[in-house]
């Protein structure tokens, strides 16, 4: 059984882990409600192919996001700044 366990969240988007009861989460997932652009792209290079995913971000969407981020992981002293001045 899991269960959405959030990180940073606002009006238009949610950055959450999926908590497993007995393992740690390895990946994190963002969804993004209704956002201004997006699209899917399939890029080809030599022989191989992928597929690509933009979406819009609002920039103060952004901001949210990355500092709930670095503070969920306590990155704060790796990305040059005091720490609690993120």
């Amino acid at each position: 059984m899991s269960t959405k366990a959030s990180i940073s969240s606002g009006t238009k988007f949610h950055l959450y882990f999926q908590e497993l009861l007995s393992d740690q989460p390895r990946s994190v997932f963002l969804e993004l409600n209704d956002p201004q652009e997006f699209r899917v792209e399939r890029e080809t290079f030599k022989g191989k192919s992928w597929n690509v995913l933009v979406v819009e971000i609002p920039s103060e969407d952004m901001d949210k996001i990355a500092i709930d981020w670095i503070r969920k992981r306590k990155l704060q002293g790796a990305v040059g700044g005091p720490v609690g001045a993120e």
